[in-house]
């Protein structure tokens, strides 16, 4: 779809024609946005314990699933430490917004913004399509 748009440049009154050019995302862009959006949520509450992390076996490849239980499990022994200071951390976790962008035809890389009680933070992932299934092969939690 092409609509004219008049442009006005500084010092001149002649409108030019400028595309206007409307992009719609693909059936493939929104389902890697919601494998996204489920997978993030799934670890952030990985991470605050109120999900069992082999949940996310089948979607994460080995390494990222094993960062994400070290890191789950380093939360459990300090907030254990200090529970006053650290019982808050990870509360009802909402992903606000997801973004991707196709790196190749079988490669994606998303990012989230992640909000809960206390903060917000950024995540970004990177997903591969192996034999028809997308798995996330690098997960960052800002």
């Amino acid at each position: 779809m092409t609509a004219l748009t008049p442009v006005r440049s500084a010092g001149t009154a002649t409108p030019r024609a400028t595309p206007c050019v409307r992009v719609e995302g693909t059936e493939e862009k929104r389902e890697i946005c919601a494998i996204t959006r489920a997978t993030v949520q799934a670890a952030i509450e990985v991470l605050a314990g109120t999900r069992p992390i082999h949940q996310l076996a089948r979607r994460l490849d080995q390494r990222c699933l094993t960062a994400l239980q070290h890191r789950a499990s380093l939360i459990r022994h300090e907030s254990a430490r200090a529970p006053h200071k650290l019982g808050r951390l990870h509360r009802n976790p909402t992903v606000r917004s997801v973004r991707a962008c196709e790196v190749t035809p079988d490669i994606y890389e998303a990012s989230a913004v992640v909000t809960d009680e206390l903060r917000t933070r950024a995540v970004a992932v990177r997903l591969e399509r192996s034999k028809q299934v997308w798995r996330v092969t690098a997960l960052e939690i800002g």
